[in-house]
């Protein structure tokens, strides 16, 4: 929100140009007196003051506006709104009037009001910053980001330091992929303002683009510098920190991240990817049960703690926490490993019980579903064979184009030989699989284990 908390003294010097009222003792006092408040921010302090304005000073339309924009600081919007009313109605309808207004319906967030005031500004004049600034954010917020871009250019326009549209711009550009006028936004955006810390954080995301980490770690620290208590920021310190090698200070930065922000679950996912990098998997296990707990829909938790359980032979909560990741994202992968658990539990009783409700819904979300090889493959998992089946899979492994599918798939095949007692044939699909190129399937570390 554009505020107006420039100094009293100087509104007083421009009144008493233009012959608005004579200054007296007591006009004096009230400007030093809301000066010090303002100094001081104490908004409250100086808005109590404004029940003592002198007769002189209480028409004066800038200091009403300064009025006006205390008030919507502490959320007085009504009261904020009968100020810029009154002096519509006596006939002060000036640029500064109208933009006074139209922050005070975006501040309420009425959207019929926020659009009467924004067309009262553009009628005025088209290339209006604050006007231009809302549409801009507006369509920001609808992720549209070409149209959000040029009300931000027609913001400046008028203004070419409007620090608001040089911020919105500057983001725009980043989301766009318009990299080098990105960097040009926000590098001018601190020409103006250069304890916009927000700015440095975006040159520190321009210069990890190019991959170019050292100048990204200098820019972020500069906003941390400057706002120390924002948790993105020191996530993304940390990022940068690991892909230059740093894995300790990576994590240093990522547990600062949580300690500001302890319900919000990215540090943790950053700080629980490292822990299992590093196989401290009880560290890791950790960080994702609170990942859950800060974000239950977040399944890749669900999935990462499936993993590791599964790694350590825990199957019971394996099995839990596969079947919470397919009830939030249903995946082959996810249902044959809760198939798979049991099955190491000798339980096949439960085990074909799950394989038939899996069919069931395969069935009724793909009328091709029992032509794939995900269907085959938990047939397989739920007979026990026969050997034509087998064999029929085999061949299907083969014809499969898309890497991490055949990866995936040799994995559960693997798997299968391994449980039925025939250790030479899993193992020869499990060095398979590990002799993959990047991949992208979270089975490759299940096969790397088999193979310990």
């Amino acid at each position: 929100m554009r505020t107006k908390l420039f100094l009293i003294t100087m509104i007083l010097a421009f009144a008493v140009n233009r012959g608005a009222f004579t200054v007296n003792a007591q006009t004096i006092s009230f400007a030093e007196k809301l000066q010090s408040y303002l100094e001081k921010d104490d908004i409250n302090g100086a808005i109590k003051l404004y029940d003592t304005i002198p007769a002189n000073l209480a028409s004066d339309v800038d200091l009403q506006l300064l009025h006006a924009s205390l008030l919507i600081s502490v959320n007085r919007l009504n009261e904020a709104s009968d100020i810029t009313k009154k002096l519509m109605d006596s006939g002060n309808t000036g640029i500064d009037v109208l933009e006074m207004n139209a922050e005070i319906a975006m501040a309420g967030k009425n959207k019929t009001e926020i659009a009467s005031a924004v067309k009262s500004l553009l009628d005025l004049d088209p290339y209006n910053a604050v006007a231009n600034n809302i549409l801009g954010n507006q369509q920001a917020l609808r992720k549209k980001y070409k149209l959000a871009l040029g009300y931000y250019k027609k913001a400046l326009v008028r203004d070419r330091s409007n620090e608001e549209a040089l911020f919105g711009c500057g983001q725009m550009n980043y989301y766009l992929g318009n990299l080098k006028e990105s960097k040009s936004d926000f590098e001018s955006l601190l020409k103006y303002r250069p304890d916009e810390s927000q700015a440095y954080l975006y040159l520190g995301k321009l210069a990890a683009e190019d991959e170019n980490y050292l100048d990204a770690i200098k820019n972020v620290e500069k906003a941390i510098k400057l706002n120390p208590s924002n948790s993105d920021y020191w996530i993304d310190l940390g990022q940068y920190q690991r892909n230059t090698g740093k894995f300790a200070d990576a994590e240093k930065s990522w547990t600062k991240a949580i300690e500001l922000e302890p319900d919000y679950f990215l540090g943790y996912t950053y700080r629980a990817g490292l822990y299992d990098e590093q196989n401290k998997i009880e560290e890791a296990l950790k960080d994702y049960h609170k990942i859950v707990e800060t974000n239950p829909k977040y399944y890749f938790a669900f999935e990462e703690i499936g993993i590791l359980e599964f790694h350590m032979k825990n199957w019971a909560v394996a099995r839990e926490y596969f079947m919470k990741a397919n009830a939030i994202s249903s995946s082959t992968a996810y249902q044959l490993m809760v198939i798979a658990t049991y099955l190491m539990e000798k339980n096949s009783f439960e085990a074909k019980k799950m394989a038939d409700l899996y069919i069931k819904a395969g069935n009724k979300q793909d009328m091709n579903f029992s032509k794939s090889i995900d269907y085959n493959m938990i047939r397989l998992y739920k007979d026990q064979g026969p050997v034509g089946l087998e064999n029929s899979i085999a061949k299907e492994l083969e014809k499969i184009t898309d890497k991490n599918k055949r990866g995936k798939m040799m994995y559960y095949f693997a798997l299968y030989y391994a449980m039925r007692g025939h250790p030479e044939v899993s193992a020869d699909y499990y060095n398979k699989i590990t002799k993959m190129q990047t991949p992208m399937f979270f089975e490759y570390r299940l096969a790397e284990w088999a193979l310990q």
